[in-house]
C-alpha cells in the first residue's frame, strides 16, 4: 500500500478531476505535505479512465477557462491511484474492489469522498428511505462482502475497520443534495442494518458524516473539446475543461484529522445548510430550467439559451422572486450579486455546457433543486410560475420528445415508469395527476394541493407557445 494515501474517493469523474483533485493538488504543491493524495475509484463504468490515468502516471490537464479566448492551464497529479470495481466487458463485477477495501481499511486513510451523483446513494428521493428493491442494493444485502455500490462498499469498509479496532474515516459527500451528509449518513446506516443492526448503531455513533456543498461548472468532454485542447497545445486523452469560478464549502467535522485546505480556498464553516440550499435553489435550480425548456426550444447549451433575452429575464425572475425568497442566508449575503455571478457563468461559451448533460436524473435532482423551496410558498399557484413552467418541461421532457417533435433519449432511473405514464393518459390533467401521484418525487403536501397541480395543467397547455416564443416567458 502506498503510505502517503490519506484520502480514498469514489467517483473517478470530470467533476471530481475538476474540483476536489484539483484543491488537494493545490494544497500538496504549496505545502509540500504528500500525506493527502487521493486514491480514486470508478465503481460503475469508464475503466478506461481508470486505466489511462494509470499509464499516465495519474497526471492529467485541467483547463480552467475564463471565456473563449482565457485559460487557465494546469498539471494535477494529486491522485496516486485508480482503480475499478463496476462490471467489465465480460460482465465481471469488482476488478480491484479487494484492493479498493484494503486502502479504505488501511489505518492512513482518514477521509472518503464521494461524486457518485444522487442517485448512487439508492435513496428515495422524497423520503430518504433506501430503496431495497433496486437490483444492486439488493445484491449488497445479500453479498455484503462483495458490494457493488458506494453505500455498501463505505458499510463493508468501516465494518472491517470496527473489526480491526481501527478509528472510521470520515465520510464527506460532495454531490448536489441537501443535508448531503445525512442522506449519506441515512444510506450507510440502513443499508447497514439489514444485515447488522450493531454494526449500523456503531456507524450512527462513531462516523462522521459532515455535510458539504462543491460549485464547479464541469461539462462533459467531446471530441470537439480535445481538439480544442491540441490547439493549444495540450494532448491528453484524460484531460477536463472547467470554468475558472471554483468553491467548496465544507462542515468542519473531521475526528481522525484533515488537511488545512482552508488556505486553498476551501471555505470551513460550522453549517452548510444555507449555501447548500443557495446553491441547489438558485444554481442548480436554474441548470434545470433550462435543462427542460432550453432544450425543448431547440437550444444545445447554457449559453446558447442565456444568450436569449427573454430566458435570461425568465432565469432572473425565477432566482429573486421564486428562489430567493425561501433562503435563510448569513448577514451580509448579497443575493442578487450571486445572482448576477450565475448568470455571467451561465453565458461563459468556451464551456459548452450542454443542456442534455444537465437534464439527465430528473427524477432524482427536482426534490430537492425545485421542490423543497415550493414547499416554503404557501400561494404556490400565484408565486411559482416559473417553477410550474419548469414541471411542465420536465414532464414534456420524459416523453422523449423536444417541442419540434425530434426525439432524444430520456436517462432517469424512473425513465421506463415516466414512459408508461405518457403512453397511458392523453388527457394532461391525468398525465399531470399521474406524475403527482410519484412519491418517489412529489411530496405529498405538494401531490395534494389542487390549485399547484392545476397551475402546472395550465403550463402544460401553454409550452408549446412559450417554447416557439409565441408569448412571453414567465418574468
Amino acid at each position: 500500500m502506498t503510505s502517503n494515501i490519506g484520502i480514498v474517493h469514489l467517483g473517478l469523474g470530470a467533476f471530481h478531476r475538476a474540483h476536489q483533485a484539483a484543491y488537494l493538488d493545490a494544497y500538496a504543491k504549496r505545502t509540500g505535505n504528500s500525506d493527502w493524495a487521493i486514491c480514486s475509484a470508478n465503481l460503475r463504468s469508464n475503466q478506461s479512465l481508470v486505466d489511462a490515468l494509470a499509464s499516465a502516471n495519474y497526471r492529467y490537464h485541467l483547463v480552467e477557462y475564463t471565456d473563449r479566448k482565457n485559460a487557465n492551464v494546469r498539471t494535477i497529479d494529486s491522485i496516486k491511484k485508480t482503480l475499478f470495481t463496476g462490471r467489465d466487458a465480460d460482465g465481471h463485477w469488482g476488478r480491484d474492489l479487494d484492493e479498493l477495501l484494503l486502502r479504505m481499511s488501511d489505518a492512513s486513510v482518514h477521509i472518503v469522498t464521494l461524486t457518485v451523483t444522487e442517485k448512487g446513494y439508492f435513496l428515495s428521493p422524497s423520503d430518504a428511505q433506501l430503496l431495497t428493491d433496486a437490483p444492486d442494493i439488493a445484491a449488497d444485502i445479500n453479498n455484503p462482502k462483495q458490494p457493488r455500490t458506494a453505500p455498501g462498499i463505505l458499510v463493508e469498509a468501516l465494518r472491517r475497520r470496527r473489526a480491526a479496532d481501527i478509528a472510521p474515516f470520515t465520510v464527506l459527500c460532495c454531490d448536489n443534495m441537501p443535508a448531503n451528509g445525512e442522506r449519506t449518513r441515512a444510506a450507510v446506516c440502513q443499508l447497514a442494518a439489514q444485515n447488522d443492526p450493531e454494526l449500523a448503531d456503531w456507524i450512527a455513533a462513531e462516523v462522521a458524516f459532515p455535510s458539504s456543498m462543491v460549485d464547479r461548472i464541469v461539462p462533459a468532454m467531446t471530441d470537439a473539446e480535445f481538439d480544442r485542447l491540441k490547439a493549444l497545445g495540450i494532448d491528453d486523452a484524460n484531460a477536463v475543461v472547467s470554468e475558472a469560478f471554483s468553491q467548496w464549502v465544507v462542515e468542519d467535522h473531521f475526528p481522525s484529522g484533515r488537511p488545512d485546505w482552508q488556505d486553498d480556498g476551501v471555505q470551513m464553516v460550522a453549517d452548510v445548510a444555507p449555501f447548500e440550499d443557495m446553491k441547489l435553489r438558485l444554481l442548480n435550480g436554474s441548470h434545470s430550467l433550462l435543462a427542460y425548456l432550453g432544450s425543448l426550444a431547440g437550444f444545445a447549451t447554457v449559453a446558447d439559451a442565456v444568450g436569449n433575452a427573454q430566458v435570461r429575464a425568465f432565469l432572473k425572475h425565477y432566482m429573486l422572486n421564486e428562489a430567493a425568497p425561501t433562503l435563510a442566508m448569513p448577514a451580509g449575503t448579497d443575493l442578487h450579486a450571486y445572482c448576477d455571478q450565475l448568470l455571467h457563468r451561465f453565458a461563459n461559451d468556451s464551456l459548452n455546457h450542454r443542456l442534455h448533460q444537465i437534464a439527465m436524473d430528473g427524477s432524482q435532482k427536482l426534490p430537492q433543486r425545485w421542490l423543497a423551496g415550493a414547499l416554503e410558498h404557501t400561494d404556490r399557484a400565484r408565486n411559482l410560475r416559473c417553477t410550474a413552467l419548469g414541471i411542465a418541461a420536465w414532464i414534456r421532457y420524459t416523453s422523449g420528445f423536444d417541442g419540434r417533435g425530434q426525439a432524444h433519449t430520456v436517462s432517469d432511473p424512473l425513465a421506463d415508469t415516466l414512459a408508461a405514464l405518457h403512453q397511458q393518459h392523453d388527457r394532461v390533467e391525468d398525465l399531470i395527476a399521474a406524475f403527482f401521484a410519484l412519491r418517489a418525487v412529489f411530496p405529498p403536501e405538494l401531490a395534494s394541493d389542487a390549485n399547484w397541480q392545476t397551475a402546472v395543467v395550465d403550463a402544460y397547455r401553454q409550452l408549446d407557445a412559450v417554447l416557439n416564443f409565441d408569448v412571453d416567458w414567465p418574468g
